[in-house]
């Protein structure tokens, strides 16, 4: 990367030319900047000249262990949740194994890269970050997206997000960022939200996070399933083969199943009809034997490609666009067997950045510089001791030998005399130069300082680049959740704050978020340290919908049912919908089921009450004739057509469910949606539509947030 200056995080100078001291209302002194506004001090009282850049060397180095700043801070914020994780407290996981495709030995020495075919064992866990254990499954929110696998040298954690960026560019932000989303220290809401000031009121003063929050106002940020999602290591790391040559990769996890996604006033209505929605889709997926699979596929450059790259490699908040530098696969992973005891091993399951096995290594991100620090002293106090690693989940399932011993809970201790090295008698393990980790020898070069490289400066391009890559709707939905989180902020500055950086992401969009929050006049666009790109072209990889599944696989049909119902339909769609490897759930007025046109007793899954239309894909209405006279007075009967309609599902009915649709204010407003199923060929003509999970399309007429 060609040497660029360095400059200070932000514009607000950090010395201090004078201090004064003042006593609190509990008796401490507080030292005061000649402006009056107090002095940012250690827990020490040390004052503090830089709160923005961890310590490193030179511009683009690695971060230092002498940071002691940094360290109080992480250690504080590490160690601020009894039991729960300060993040990613509501998670579910699943075991499976990860099967490598093909030896790539020529790149990196890591054993589970070497042997085509191998599986090795593995532990998923997905989690959302800002709620607390008990919050909903489908806030708006980043997903984790934490892999663990059982190497034979070693566990492995890639420990990534559903978001291949992140809201800030050094880790000594992380307790900043995460502070500002968590409910407001003084009244303790709200809760697993970001629609509040704190949260807008970081992000406005943080131009780094516009990439990110273009991606949490997006689609992404309410994904339908964990089984629906992409995972991202988000951070730039290295292959390293057996001569210590080195190959940047980044890492992507791509679901088999496609992407998808559900609309933010169903994500709402989930949230109240199954606060678990996603810890329960993915449990009968797995028990179903429908197991969830992703493809690992890396992006691989050589420091000539970095030096070459439009954006800083070692920038979290960047992307490599996949039109740009393709990915390549090299495994997958498979879940396929759900923890014996929840507790026992999503709870307890302890995932680092530093756990890599020979042939990974890291590179000077200054994220994942303080990642690295961070983790192991976080695992300290959520599980209680040093020897966290003896719970199961956590230990290696590889030969393991070391000298570390006792301690709180300690399950196992060195055996015999010896537990040091060297020793004098020849016993224990030793360290072993041709087998055991070693670091790229990287040549670094620079002062000792807390600085910004000038190469991270660009906050607002690649926010462009991502909101230009989606299609209409998605980009609607932007505009929307830009909204809809503002209107929940109560300060009018920061509003018109977050409205000015818009404006530099695109005009378009900050003139239409500036009309919808009612601004008196739109504010002139904010500072940029460097101006937006427009020649940027847009990435298709970046949206949703153009990566559609196309099929209907892994999704779930509800079908309407009621006494009556002509039995020949209700088994065409189901066996269709069975043929395209879906899931269908029968809905009726009672849970116990009903009687169908043939006399035979049907078993239902819901009533419908209990079974709102936001839990499918998509629905089939089969009620009979008889009975819809009493079913188009049932308000959850008509909720569930309606909300079918408005949430752009596709419907199929059959001719007795007209009154049905009539009283929902449908029938005026039938579209290649919304399906007659008059015979056999007709369902299959409907269920071959599924593939395209929403009719788009639909959405102006509905005019739902």
């Amino acid at each position: 990367m060609a040497k660029r200056n360095a400059r200070p995080a932000n514009s607000r100078s950090a010395v201090i030319h004078e201090q004064k001291l003042t006593r609190g209302n509990g008796g401490e002194l507080h030292q005061i900047a000649e402006d009056g506004t107090p002095v940012l001090t250690t827990a020490q009282g040390g004052p503090v000249t830089d709160d923005q850049n961890s310590l490193r060397v030179g511009e683009r180095g690695p971060t230092l262990i002498e940071d002691f700043h940094f360290r109080e801070k992480i250690f504080h914020f590490d160690h601020e949740r009894i039991p729960e994780r300060v993040v990613h407290a509501r998670g579910y996981g699943a075991h499976g194994y990860f099967e490598t495709y093909e030896p790539l030995s020529a790149i990196t020495r890591a054993d589970v890269f070497q042997r085509a075919g191998e599986r090795t064992p593995a532990f998923v866990r997905f989690s959302t970050v800002a709620g607390s254990k008990g919050s909903v499954d489908l806030a708006r929110d980043v997903r984790g997206f934490a892999v663990k696998i059982y190497t034979k040298e070693g566990n492995w954690d890639i420990v990534g997000n559903n978001i291949p960026v992140f809201f800030i560019q050094d880790a000594i932000k992380f307790p900043d960022v995460i502070h500002s989303v968590k409910p407001e220290p003084d009244r303790g809401f709200p809760q697993a939200q970001s629609a509040h000031d704190n949260f807008w009121d970081f992000i406005s003063l943080t131009p780094e996070s516009m990439h990110m929050i273009m991606w949490v106002m997006s689609d992404r940020a309410i994904p339908r399933s964990f089984r629906f999602m992409e995972g991202f290591g988000v951070h730039t790391f290295r292959f390293v083969n057996a001569n210590d040559e080195s190959t940047f990769v980044k890492f992507h996890w791509k679901p088999k199943l496609g992407l998808q996604s559900v609309a933010w006033n169903e994500a709402v209505k989930i949230n109240g009809a199954d606060p678990d929605f996603h810890r329960r889709d993915l449990w009968e997926a797995i028990q179903a034997g429908n197991f969830p699979e992703w493809e690992l596929q890396v992006q691989l450059f050589d420091q000539d490609f970095a030096d070459a790259f439009d954006f800083d490699v070692l920038d979290p908040t960047k992307i490599i666009p996949e039109e740009v530098l393709p990915p390549k696969a090299v495994g997958r992973l498979v879940l396929d067997r759900m923890p014996d005891n929840f507790f026992a091993e999503t709870e307890q399951v302890a995932f680092m950045t530093q756990n890599v096995p020979p042939g990974i290594d890291f590179s000077n991100d200054p994220l994942l510089q303080g990642r690295n620090f961070s983790y192991l002293d976080t695992q300290l106090k959520r599980l209680g001791s040093s020897n966290f690693t003896h719970i199961p989940i956590n230990a290696p399932k590889c030969p393991f030998h070391h000298f570390q011993q006792d301690g709180h809970m300690a399950m196992r201790n060195p055996v015999g005399r010896v537990n040091y090295q060297p020793n004098s008698w020849g016993e224990g393990p030793r360290e072993s130069l041709e087998d055991g980790f070693r670091h790229y020898a990287s040549d670094e070069q620079g002062a000792k300082a807390r600085l910004r490289a000038e190469s991270f400066a660009d906050h607002y391009s690649q926010a462009r680049l991502f909101f230009v890559s989606q299609t209409p709707p998605e980009q609607r939905h932007i505009a929307d959740a830009l909204t809809f989180e503002l209107s929940k902020v109560q300060t009018p500055a920061i509003r018109e704050r977050m409205v000015s950086h818009l404006l530099n992401i695109d005009e378009t969009l900050g003139k239409k978020v500036a009309h919808a929050l009612g601004l008196k006049s739109v504010p002139k666009p904010a500072d940029a340290a460097v101006p937006t790109r427009q020649d940027l072209a847009p990435s298709p990889a970046l949206s949703i919908i153009e990566r559609g599944p196309r099929r209907f696989e892994g999704r779930k049909l509800g079908i309407l049912v009621t006494d009556g119902t002509d039995a020949s339909i209700l088994k065409a769609v189901t066996t269709a919908v069975t043929k395209e490897g879906a899931m269908f759930e029968l809905v009726a007025p009672k849970v116990g089921g009903i009687t169908a046109s043939d006399g035979k007793w049907v078993q239902a899954h819901q009533m419908i009450e209990g079974g709102p239309s936001v839990l499918y894909d998509a629905v089939a209405l089969l009620p009979s004739p008889e009975v819809v006279s009493e079913l188009v007075d049932v308000a959850a009967a008509r909720d569930f057509v309606a909300d079918a309609f408005a949430h752009c599902k596709y419907i199929g009915y059959v001719e007795a469910a007209v009154p049905l649709l009539a009283r929902a204010g449908i029938t005026d407003a039938l579209d290649e949606g919304t399906i007659s199923l008059g015979d056999a060929r007709s369902v299959e003509a409907f269920v071959k539509s599924l593939g395209s999970l929403r009719v788009w399309a639909r959405e102006p007429s509905v005019k739902l947030k």
